[in-house]
């Protein structure tokens, strides 16, 4: 894979700007956007961005620095879920906090935010405690953030619990967009500046990455990622009338900004460089462009992703996750990026290996599915259901056979192994389709590398899958899904919408 951003010297960069911020006053809370481990999204629209660049800016930063970590009383409540994990957020929070901790860095607390009497998040309060986390619960505040006078005073800020902290950096972070992150940070700000401090803010984003035009494509790439919540960029209005020149912002932070302003000139002195801050830009410390070394690659990489989104909305919406607002949304940003659903190679691929098998058997349930994967090379592998296997571990076979310069005629599963499978699914389990699924067909492939040198050679080559595209023509079954998602491929997958004409 070609690479268009140089992580070290984006890692460098970056900390440096955080320390120029944090040397201006004497506490800073960070609030810390985006996923904090695992930044998946950076790493497919920055080829050369490693996906746990924010952890690595955190090391850096932790002789400084303590996290605190948010999650909605109302997330919780609602059992809102983070799909790419499959973990609901009580489960995430608890998973991240362990792996924020197992990379040395300090957590001070858990807040749940908005709290008004939720029995999930008292649930999950009590398991915290239990854990050995200091908690504190977040009341919701009426009339937040538009009542300003009532916001910045005993009744609003000051309800809220003052979390002491003693380091000159806090990291806060959270479950997800929405989780009150900035609400704690402000907070702290009022019970920290009332008691005499010169306590600062400020914001950490990658994206969308306001020194990029509007319209290029990883600020689009942005947008798609976040079609579902009706997010868009816009040129921050308050930058260019103060600086001259133009920046972007999303609709948020500029629609919030004056309310944010008040609030805050209202909690530190006119001395704090917090009151200098003239537009949400200023708020900010991201320097991800700085990164861009050829800004071809990662204007391509984000085109693709934002056919990606496309794809994954459809089968949300198909779902019945998301509603049609939401692919009305991503109709505009695939046009305003000039691409189409074609323009991703293995979704023209798998249809034309679904074609191939629907025409040479119509009578088998299997054939009628099609799959392509896209190997780091650019090579293209397919695969087609069969009486056998289904196409997706038809397609991941063929891909480690081409990988391990084996022929296509060689055979990486004993055929008496597939027939026991096969007779048990049928016979024992009473499963009307006998094929194998891609756990099923991993699974056997581990069992035959100790008769099979071949196999194993092949075995061997399936973490060179890892970040490949691929597209599938129809919805995977469970297995299928599981065996992907350990895989971590780039797939996106056609759903059946009547309306479509494909």
């Amino acid at each position: 894979m070609n690479k268009g951003f140089d992580n070290d010297k984006y890692l460098d960069v970056q900390v440096s700007a955080i320390l120029d911020r944090v040397d201006k006053f004497s506490k800073m809370y960070l609030e810390f956007g985006g996923k904090i481990l695992t930044d998946y999204h950076a790493a497919r629209v920055l080829p050369g961005y490693e996906h746990d660049a924010k952890t690595r800016i955190l090391k850096k930063l932790k002789d400084k620095s303590e996290l605190i970590y948010c999650v909605c009383a109302k997330d919780l409540q609602k059992g809102r879920m983070r799909y790419d994990l499959g973990l609901s957020y009580d489960l995430l929070a608890i998973k991240e906090l362990r792996d924020i901790r197992k990379e040395g860095l300090h957590i001070n607390s858990v807040v749940i935010t908005r709290f008004e009497g939720e029995t999930a998040a008292k649930r999950f309060k009590t398991k915290l405690k239990n854990m050995g986390e200091t908690v504190y619960l977040g009341k919701e505040i009426p009339g937040y953030p538009k009542d300003i006078n009532k916001v910045v005073s005993d009744e609003g800020y000051g309800i809220q619990p003052h979390i002491k902290t003693k380091r000159s950096l806090i990291i806060v972070t959270g479950a997800g967009g929405g989780s009150g992150k900035m609400s704690v940070c402000l907070s702290q700000l009022y019970h920290d500046n009332k008691n005499g401090g010169n306590t600062g803010y400020a914001k950490f984003e990658t994206f969308p990455i306001w020194n990029l035009p509007l319209k290029h494509p990883v600020n689009l790439a942005y947008e798609a990622a976040t079609a579902d919540l009706g997010d868009y960029n816009l040129i921050d209005p308050y930058h260019k009338k103060k600086h001259g020149s133009e920046a972007v912002n999303y609709n948020r932070d500029i629609e919030n900004f004056e309310i944010m302003k008040a609030i805050m000139e209202k909690i530190v002195t006119e001395d704090n460089y917090v009151a200098q801050y003239s537009s949400p830009t200023d708020m900010g410390v991201n320097t991800a462009k700085l990164g861009i070394t050829d800004d071809d690659i990662v204007c391509r990489s984000a085109e693709q992703e934002i056919i990606r989104r496309y794809f994954r909305y459809r089968r949300e919406f198909y779902e019945g996750l998301e509603p049609a607002e939401t692919l009305e949304r991503m109709a505009e940003i695939m046009k305003k990026a000039g691409v189409t659903e074609k323009d991703r190679k293995v979704v023209v691929e798998a249809r034309r290996a679904r074609d191939e098998a629907r025409n040479k058997n119509k009578s088998s349930y299997g054939h009628f599915k099609g799959a392509a994967i896209q190997l780091h090379d650019g090579t293209i592998i397919t695969g087609k259901g069969s009486d056998v296997l289904y196409a997706v571990p038809a397609a991941v076979l063929n891909a480690i056979k081409h990988i391990a310069h084996v022929p296509d005629d060689i055979l990486l599963l004993p055929e008496p192994v597939l027939a026991s499978v096969q007779k048990m699914k049928q016979n024992i389990l009473g499963l009307k389709y006998e094929c194998l699924d891609l756990e099923e067909t991993l699974i056997t492939l581990a069992l035959s590398t100790s008769t099979n040198p071949i196999a194993e050679r092949c075995m061997k080559k399936l973490p060179k899958l890892k970040n490949c595209e691929m597209h599938i023509t129809k919805l995977p079954c469970p297995g299928d899904e599981a065996g992907l998602r350990n895989l971590m491929m780039n797939v996106t997958v056609d759903v059946n919408i009547p309306q479509d004409n494909k």
